[in-house]
């Protein structure tokens, strides 16, 4: 039996390995989570000595925990860095999930839970691939290394130290990472861009102390009155950032790329129903494929402060707060597009306030080659798995990962992604549609044949 008659024969079991794996809260952003954190790795560990790797080891860090795993069989051959995250987005609010999020639930060919796609489900497609290879033939064809981090969804802090720390034991010919979408069920997509970000939060403070606001509404300037005018002024009518400098390192798109990027399917009406709105919003002069994929970002995240509980409490509160992201395109650059923002935030707010502003992560945009092997055999392996040819795309999300791999290692990336714009990445009812995870297994298995060949 060959690689793929094994993955074929035993997909029921892949399936029940995900599930088991989705059972597993491990949110990273919240401390009361730590024990699941610790599990989950465990259970990643686990499952990567029963796939064969003959080394795999939860590697400490200055906060959750990196799961490393090595197969070096091949002297000679490439040798493939793996990346991806155990760690999972809150699932609030639980209000609106229609099935438990950590109970994987099946409906038709989707698999609802989360994680299921983000990347629980998309990085168990390497570990499935590989017990495939140790079943059939032994070992896989090429040389493989795993980096399985539990902090992508708060920021990576400590990703960059441990990969500075161990550029020899993640040495690699490419990294594959498998945390993104296709273009849909039928139509695989191979992301070559993707934007950068730079996270940050404001806190405006007016008056020391909480007030009445009957007895000083309209005579003390109200922090969130501030705060919001502040945040309105940071875009203009057309959707084009106002922050002085922004714009100035931001690399054009050229008539070749835009007509490259036009080629991919798009429709606007299902684009907007997906997103429940009725009319898109942006800068004028380019598409929403452009907007959202090859140009940059602002938007708030959250704004708070005052009374928010049920009933009435007539206060002028003392402080406003937001948060704020920067989604960045190459040449920019996560602090610099701080240092601007909050220039430009100090400058813009009324006397009758003082402002903070914290930077609170931040990651590189990335550019990858289209001509390289490992992409020619990417392709050729999504081809053979999907029945059709990969498109080449630029995609809004971050990945900081991926400029960390060609700074400290000098290594590009293969963004072998299986997901589907519809999967509710970070929102209630997230999903994994199955027949992706089993052809995901698919083209892991045939782009490592086509790698050795």
């Amino acid at each position: 039996m060959n690689p793929l008659d094994y993955a074929r024969a035993h997909s029921a079991e892949a399936l029940a390995e995900l599930e088991e794996f989705l059972r597993i809260p491990s949110i990273s952003t919240q401390a009361e989570h730590k024990p699941d954190m610790e599990r989950a790795a465990g259970w990643l560990r686990d499952q990567l000595l029963a796939a064969g790797f003959p080394r795999a080891e939860v590697m400490p860090t200055a906060g959750h925990p990196i799961v490393y795993a090595e197969w070096q069989p091949h002297p000679g051959r490439p040798t493939i860095l793996v990346y991806g995250h155990y760690d999972v987005q809150p699932a609030d609010p639980l209000d609106l999930w229609r099935t438990p999020p950590f109970e994987p639930t099946r409906i038709g060919d989707d698999l609802f839970g989360r994680g299921s796609s983000d990347d629980k489900g998309q990085l168990y497609t390497h570990v499935t691939a590989v017990k495939a290879f140790k079943e059939t033939l032994g070992a896989p064809p090429v040389n493989i290394r795993c980096l399985f981090e539990g902090e992508e969804e708060s920021g990576s802090p400590s990703l960059a130290p441990f990969i500075q720390k161990h550029k020899e034991l993640l040495a690699a010919d490419v990294a594959v990472v498998s945390d993104g979408q296709i273009i849909d069920k039928e139509t695989p997509a191979i992301v070559y861009g993707l934007r950068g970000i730079s996270y940050l939060e404001v806190k405006v403070t007016g008056p020391a102390g909480d007030l009445h606001s009957g007895g000083y509404g309209g005579a003390v300037h109200n922090p969130i009155h501030a705060l919001s005018t502040m945040i309105a002024g940071l875009h203009d009518a057309n959707g084009r950032i106002t922050i002085p400098g922004f714009y100035d390192s931001v690399r054009d798109l050229d008539p070749q790329e835009r007509a490259g990027l036009a080629r991919i399917p798009f429709d606007r009406d299902a684009w907007l129903q997906q997103a429940g709105v009725s009319q898109a919003w942006g800068e004028p002069d380019y598409s929403i494929i452009e907007r959202t994929g090859a140009r940059p970002a602002l938007d708030v995240n959250g704004i708070w402060g005052g009374y928010i509980e049920p009933g009435a409490k007539t206060v002028l509160p003392s402080k406003a707060y937001a948060k704020i992201s920067m989604r960045l395109v190459p040449d920019q650059e996560p602090q610099e597009a701080f240092r601007l923002i909050e220039q430009h935030l100090k400058a813009i707010a009324p006397k009758t306030v003082s402002v903070e502003v914290q930077y609170l992560h931040g990651g590189n945009p990335a550019i990858v080659r289209r001509d390289s092997a490992p992409m020619k055999a990417a392709v050729r392996a999504y081809a053979a798995a999907f029945g059709a040819e990969p498109i080449f795309v630029r995609t809004g999300g971050s990945i900081p990962v991926i400029a960390e791999f060609q700074k400290e290692l000098g290594i590009e990336t293969i963004l072998m992604g299986f997901g589907l714009p519809d999967d509710n990445l970070h929102a209630p009812n997230e999903k994994f549609h199955l027949p992706n995870y089993f052809r995901g297994i698919e083209t892991v298995i045939r782009f490592q044949e086509f790698l050795a060949g």
